[in-house]
């Protein structure tokens, strides 16, 4: 498919009009091409009979995009398609004919969220317009990962700008770059942020894989609210050099899927050891670690503790989760009713160590990926949004900037005594003391509550959260999709201790297959709450 193809593809698409008409186009783009919903492993094994293409897949994902992300229900979840996809997945096939095959990810097409750099002809901008157009000037480790794994990079997928660090008053899954991002299950609801590209575009099904990146709640969150599997993996298992940053001490990437298979698989292609990154120098397990514990009998005599202080937010996912907590105990897990402590001692340090490290961590980024750019610090970027507000602060302001860039650095007291805090309550105090206690296996609760209506006058409005406690932790936490309320996901939520990744996984995928909760998403303009 060349240029032409593509915009004869959107523009066709985009001469449907109406709520009725978007759900036909997002119809007869996808037809009855099953392989587009399907996972890595099917479409890897086609591939290898003959019977696919990494060019044909690409192209298929591509025609999507066009009928459904810029056209039809116009999602825009993709910011920016990568110019080399089709080349780069013609020469994966010729390697695939000369007998070379890199992985169960080769030919594979994949999304990345665009705080993650990659050195080729797209930008990388944290969804700004202070870096529209600014090319890394190499592969983030995680990118240059993928590549090596054969996956297509396919493009990139827009986020909450500066992935939700902006603003006080933020709505989520907006960018000044790259405009909405629209939840797929009601178009009128938010995708949650910051990775709100990432879900939306496999809830959508406009790729196979997407990464998405988490400080607090940013994978699990927009997994959760568009219906697909979440992995916010434990901090240092993947690493963060090459990802425009928020925190270093609860930044990372993760993968984004509509399966616990394909996370798993993404997952395993993503960890490994980054001399750049030296949190990554304590990684325990193996990448097969991660593949091998796709078990169906992954919960049996597992103990789980129901996390009951995150749950009584909404009645409606409490409902839902009561439901599927009967799932986990058939398959042979152990409930065990717990709260976890302390959970509200670390709510005023978490966001005293993000502002703390902001600033010198974005500033650092600046200079080793983006050296071109004209932005140099975090001033610079204050000064630009201040200029060009008609676009950038148009519904929201930079309050966390400012309060970023006041910060005195990363020898101060008071950001060292905050982060000690979170240590302790979140870690030691915290999932520790209860997993230990109880004997516990995994936590499980509600991952948070149902999809908000975006509100550009009011900002965001949540309806609860399991994210902070891992994330503030470095824990893993994986989410998976637990069913619907009035037509919007519910997802459900696996946490355990440091590099339990493999564990959770094994957990989730029990469940999961033994759930299959997961609904493709319908395109409709709003809830039906008579449904």
């Amino acid at each position: 498919m060349d240029r032409r193809d593509f915009v004869r593809l959107g523009l066709a698409a985009g001469a449907v009009a109406g709520t009725a008409g978007a759900a036909r186009a997002a119809q007869a783009a996808a037809g009855n091409d099953a392989i587009l919903e399907a996972g890595a492993q099917e479409q890897g094994a086609q591939m290898q009979a003959g019977k696919l293409t990494a060019v044909s897949l690409a192209e298929r994902y591509l025609a999507r995009i066009a009928a459904i992300d810029k056209a039809g229900p116009r999602i825009n979840a993709v910011i920016e398609l990568n110019p080399d996809a089709l080349r780069i997945a013609a020469e994966l096939d010729a390697e695939r004919k000369a007998g070379k095959v890199r992985g169960p990810l080769h030919g594979i097409p994949v999304l990345l969220k665009d705080n993650i750099a990659t050195g080729d002809k797209m930008s990388t901008s944290a969804g700004s317009l202070a870096l529209d157009g600014v090319r890394a000037s190499r592969d983030a480790f995680v990118a240059a990962r993928l590549r090596d794994a054969g996956a297509v990079i396919l493009g990139k997928t827009n986020l909450s700008e500066w992935a939700n660090m902006r603003s006080t008053h933020s709505v989520s899954g907006w960018s000044g770059r790259g405009g909405l991002t629209r939840n797929p299950h009601a178009l009128d609801r938010n995708t949650s942020g910051s990775s709100s590209g990432s879900g939306a575009a496999m809830a959508a099904s406009l790729a196979t894989l997407a990464v998405g990146t988490e400080t607090d709640g940013s994978i699990v969150s927009p997994a959760s609210t568009c219906g697909i599997v979440g992995i916010k993996p434990t901090l240092g298992l993947v690493s963060r050099s090459g990802i425009i940053p928020i925190a270093h001490s609860q930044d990372t990437a993760g993968p984004m899927t509509r399966s616990v298979a394909d996370a798993a698989l993404l997952l395993a292609a993503l960890a490994g050891t980054d001399p750049q990154d030296p949190a990554t120098k304590g990684i325990q397990g193996r990448p097969d670690d991660y593949v091998a514990a796709l078990r169906p009998d992954g919960l049996k005599g597992k103990r789980l503790g129901v996390a009951r202080n995150f749950f009584g937010s909404s009645t409606a996912v409490d409902a839902v989760i009561e439901k599927e907590l009967a799932v986990l105990k058939a398959q042979g897990a152990i409930l065990v009713d717990v709260e976890v402590p302390n959970v509200d001692k670390y709510n005023d340090s978490e966001l005293e160590v993000l502002l703390a490290e902001f600033r010198p961590d974005l500033e650092a980024y600046l200079a080793a990926y983006a050296p071109h750019a004209s932005i140099k610090t975090m001033a610079d970027l204050i000064a630009f949004n201040d200029r060009n507000a008609a676009r950038e602060l148009q519904f929201f302001g930079q309050e966390h900037l400012v309060a970023a860039q006041a910060k005195r650095g990363l020898n101060d007291k008071a950001y060292r005594a905050a982060l000690a805090n979170n240590h302790r309550y979140a870690r030691d105090e915290g999932i520790d003391t209860v997993m230990a206690e109880r004997q516990l296996d995994a936590l499980v609760a509600p991952t948070g509550g149902l999809a908000w209506l975006t509100d550009f006058i009011n900002g965001d409005h949540y309806g609860g959260s399991f994210s902070s406690p891992a994330a503030v932790a470095g824990y893993p936490h994986v989410t998976v999709p637990a069913g619907q309320a009035h037509g919007l996901p519910v997802g459900i939520s696996f946490v355990g201790t440091a590099w339990s990744d493999a564990a959770l996984i094994g957990m989730a995928y029990a469940y999961e297959q033994a759930s299959k909760r997961r609904k493709a998403p319908a395109f409709a303009a709003s809830v039906n709450l008579k449904a």
